[in-house]
């Protein structure tokens, strides 16, 4: 390896294990604290057969969700990347849109609406219908996790497809495979990476959530987490927030071991893919779209929708401020940058540079995500407090907090761009005599552009619903949207939460559209696949400003 690469790569190993160390500071926290109360304090909250309870609840639910998220996510980013289904840039930001609803007011919204006593019930009540099935419990939960997680893999996978060279594909069906065997054989181990991602992203998210499981009464690790903290046993709430931790470590070594077989991902082609016609099966496929838009958002932005009028119509006021909106923009927007700035230096080891060590350190980084955001801002409170006094209760703190929980979001979509990216379009550059700087912004940052552009869009829309560690780090007198919601909320003054609610999917839908409008796909040129390949630019003719493309024409030779 040259010197320049060596160096290239302790460099990005230093600044990974930076980021790796701040997202392990929760679980520094967390030993301390168990450690606190003993080893038998520990063995008697370890032994009960309540924790095994819970860790047969929380496992279960984990894992219903991921598959229910791949089931709906991976086949919606198909329809919007590769086929002519009608309203494509619309459908790919509605689509997206329940990542915008907050847990906690997603599951009160189909409480309300789907309950014993909701109100589809009162409707149906004049057929004879006096109550319904039960929401509260495991399927409640499973629903609601599942309608407002599967963006997570609708979204990865969406950016992988966009940049994933066609040809295989095309070759396959000229050697006869049919779309099914094209399906299973090519596309879905090409894809391997990015859904591997994806369903992280919502194991992870399914650990990690308190608002739904809480609302509808499920007990898993979070709720019982909270419990104990609220009953003052602190050390034994460390000790099951380190069993979270745990089952964490599980889901990251299961993605690791998928994710090898389908190491070998296709790289970002020169070109882009023709749309695959549905023919007559447009609508339906259309149809189908907006069923789960309309059952995953706008259900329950209707629901939020009635909150409002109610509470207009008692003489609720809105309490809807410009603060409240700069305040919620401003911590999205910087919480973004700095996950984003945060996660390039694991990504490129990850896909450039694997080994024992960056395999640590991507494990590491994906530790804070599962933890719940009370025990993250707990232990950066404990930590400010007493190591680092001058960021306490300060922006910075809260942005830190941001990056600690969220950096898993940016590093998925990111680390499948680059892997995308040709090998050899880089070993071009180098040869070219630029450096690892110049050939990381001319050939590596414009080609991963998708991943990063839905890496930020997905921290975005998550920081602006993000709440415990919002409500014990930020500055004082520093409110938001979300606190504003939850406040209003907890002691059921919905029509006072309504307008701020609303507010947040308004807001939180505003980078979804950018992506849906940078992201849609074009007809490939010349028009077809197969067609004559474009003559290489002359002297005299402007160069294709698709990025790479003359350091591709140089790697091929």
């Amino acid at each position: 390896m040259p010197a320049t690469r060596r160096l290239s790569s302790r460099a990005l190993t230093i600044a990974a294990a930076v980021v790796a160390a701040l997202a392990l500071l929760p679980v520094v926290y967390l030993l301390i604290r168990a450690g606190e109360g003993g080893a038998s304090h520990a063995w008697d909250v370890l032994s009960q057969p309540r924790t095994l309870e819970v860790i047969v609840n929380t496992v279960g639910l984990t894992a219903a969700v991921t598959v229910g998220s791949m089931v709906l996510g991976a086949p919606l980013a198909w329809l919007t990347i590769r086929t002519d289904i009608p309203g494509r840039r619309l459908l790919t930001v509605l689509l997206a849109l329940p990542l915008a609803l907050p847990s906690y007011v997603a599951a009160y919204a189909y409480v309300s609406f789907l309950g014993p006593r909701g109100l589809l019930q009162s409707w149906l009540e004049p057929l004879g219908v006096e109550r319904l099935p039960s929401i509260y419990g495991f399927w409640g939960a499973w629903f609601v996790l599942t309608i407002i997680s599967y963006p997570y893999v609708f979204l990865t996978v969406r950016a992988a497809l966009r940049r994933m060279d066609p040809s295989a594909e095309e070759a396959s069906r000229t050697l006869g495979q049919s779309a099914l065997g094209t399906f299973r054989r090519v596309l879905i181990p090409a894809l391997r990476p990015a859904l591997a991602s994806g369903a992280l992203l919502v194991a992870l998210y399914t650990l990690s959530d308190f608002g739904a499981v809480s609302m509808l009464r499920f007990d898993a690790f979070t709720r019982v987490i909270y419990i104990r903290y609220g009953l003052i046993d602190r050390s034994g709430a460390a000790v099951l927030a380190l069993l979270l931790v745990a089952l964490a470590i599980v889901v990251l070594v299961a993605e690791l071991r998928s994710r090898r077989a389908g190491a070998a991902a296709l790289h970002a082609g020169a070109r882009r893919v023709c749309l695959h016609s549905l023919g007559r099966w447009r609508w339906p496929a259309f149809t189908a779209a907006m069923t789960v838009f309309t059952v995953g958002a706008a259900l329950p932005v209707g629901v939020i929708g009635l909150w409002l009028v109610r509470g207009i119509s008692a003489g609720e006021p809105l309490r809807l401020t410009g603060e409240l909106v700069g305040n919620s923009l401003q911590a999205a927007t910087l919480a973004a940058v700095a996950v984003v700035v945060a996660a390039w230096p694991i990504a490129l080891l990850a896909a450039r540079h694997q080994s024992r060590t960056t395999r640590m350190l991507e494990s590491a980084s994906w530790i804070g995500y599962a933890l719940p955001g009370v025990v993250v801002a707990l232990g950066l409170v404990t930590f400010g407090a007493r190591q680092a006094p001058v960021v306490y209760q300060t922006m910075t703190m809260l942005v830190i907090a941001y990056l600690v929980m969220f950096l898993p979001l940016a590093l998925g979509p990111m680390k499948a761009s680059v892997q995308q990216v040709n090998p050899a379009w880089e070993e071009a550059s180098r040869t070219l005599g630029h450096g690892p700087v110049r050939t990381f912004t001319g050939v590596v940052l414009p080609l991963s552009r998708p991943g990063v552009l839905t890496a930020g869009a997905l921290v975005f829309l998550t920081v602006m619903k993000e709440l415990p560690a919002t409500l014990m780090l930020a500055p004082p007198g520093f409110s938001t949207l979300a606190t504003q919601v939850w406040s209003a909320t907890s002691e059921n003054f919905y029509g006072r939460a309504a307008a701020p609610a609303l507010a947040l999917v308004v807001l939180a839908s505003l980078p979804t559209a950018l992506l849906a409008l940078r992201d849609e796909i074009r007809p490939s040129r010349p028009g077809r696949p197969g067609g004559p390949p474009q003559q290489p630019p002359g002297p005299s003719q402007p160069a294709d400003r698709e990025p790479g493309r003359e350091l591709a024409a140089v790697a091929s030779r």
